[in-house]
């Protein structure tokens, strides 16, 4: 009995004892957080490290405890970006990017139609999008909407007509509608999310193909494929490519639109800032038709390249007015404080190497708009 006590007293003391190598622990932490800070150090560099005790001396010794920080750091960022003293680059702060990124997806919610506001008596309809709630509800292109919700949009009240009729997904707008007949109906719309085609094409005289390219945004590609197909379909034996006022877009859809339009060949080039260059190729197929391209000083980026690499590859001549002479491409950085950088991380030029950085495209027929389509009419000049 005398031992079992001895070896219990034992076993309790032993239990007492503090562990061996426990200050291995906070050690291990300590290494690790200098480890990161040192590389955090390294990654940012002196000027980084400003930045971040900037924000942080004006957010912990700044004597207004409520100064307006997140409106600060906007316009740091904005001047960080417009410091580097590239045009191209971009800050946006949450609610811009949030409108860009809606504006990028070539969708909005809506009841797809759009609008002029050439009639006294309401908004006309230019346009209505094919399966959109206003189709669905039987509105039509020429219609007048004379009232929304009951408030009137005639005269000055048309300005206030976009912001009735768009609203949140879900809910509906009451549209008293003034037909091209002059009589009168009431339709109901439920607004929802609608993909606004950025291409749009019309028959011309002489069987020529007109086509309107807004921007090259996500379902650009399709959408110009589509417009050109059901002109093709329709009988179209030349046709106008309108890039006027596009402000370019996504990379990804302006090679598709140059593989659907061009025989076999390289068709773009891309160099980004880790030193690699990508080679975008378009296949056999493609559209075997006379073209001509219409261009001004608001043609940015994807839109002057598929202008230039058209005339570079299949002689295809440009018309208008001398291009911005964009060759940057930029991607888009989400941020922690729900803004964006947009930065150019690339250079891009034709499928035979040619850079538009500065010089842009010198259109082939100079034309300027003197209160009439002068450029369309000098395009279809050349297609005769």
């Amino acid at each position: 009995m005398k031992q079992s006590r001895s070896l219990l007293s034992a076993a309790s003391h032993k239990g007492r004892r503090p562990r061996r190598g426990w200050w291995k622990i906070p050690l291990t932490v300590l290494l690790t957080a200098a480890v990161l800070l040192g590389a955090l150090c390294l990654a940012l560099g002196r000027n980084g490290l400003a930045l971040m005790e900037g924000y942080l001396l004006a957010r912990y010794a700044f004597v207004e405890t409520e100064a307006d920080l997140s409106g600060a750091t906007d316009k740091a960022l904005d001047a960080l970006v417009n410091g580097l003293g590239d045009r191209w680059s971009y800050y946006r702060d949450a609610e811009s990017y949030e409108q860009l990124v809606t504006r990028r997806a070539n969708s909005y919610v809506g009841v797809g139609i759009t609008v002029t506001y050439e009639r006294e008596e309401g908004l006309l309809v230019h346009s209505v999008i094919r399966g959109g709630p206003a189709e669905e509800a039987g509105v039509l292109a020429g219609d007048v909407i004379v009232a929304a919700d009951g408030v009137s949009l005639a005269g000055d009240n048309r300005e206030k007509g976009t912001e009735l009729i768009t609203g949140e997904a879900g809910t509906t707008v009451e549209l008293t509608l003034l037909g091209a007949d002059g009589s009168e109906r009431t339709v109901t719309c439920t607004r929802r999310a609608v993909h606004s085609p950025s291409a749009a094409g019309t028959m011309l005289e002489g069987n020529v193909g007109y086509v309107k390219l807004d921007n090259f945004y996500s379902g650009s590609a399709d959408s110009f494929a589509q417009a050109v197909d059901e002109l093709v379909a329709a009988g179209a034996e030349s046709l106008v490519i309108d890039l006027r006022g596009n402000p370019g877009g996504y990379v990804e859809q302006l090679t598709q639109i140059l593989d659907y339009l061009l025989p076999e060949g390289a068709v773009f080039r891309q160099h980004s800032r880790w030193w690699f260059e990508t080679v975008s190729k378009s296949d056999a197929g493609c559209i075997d038709l006379p073209m001509v391209t219409l261009v001004n000083g608001s043609s940015y980026s994807a839109a002057e390249l598929l202008a230039a690499e058209l005339r570079e590859f299949a002689g295809v001549p440009v018309v208008g007015e001398q291009t911005s002479g964009k060759g940057y491409s930029q991607l888009t950085f989400a941020l922690a404080n729900g803004g964006a950088m947009g930065l150019s991380t690339a250079t891009y030029c034709t499928g035979e190497g040619n850079s538009l950085i500065g010089v842009g495209i010198v259109p082939d027929v100079a034309v300027e708009l003197d209160g009439t389509d002068t450029q369309l009419q000098a395009a279809l000049e050349l297609l005769k």
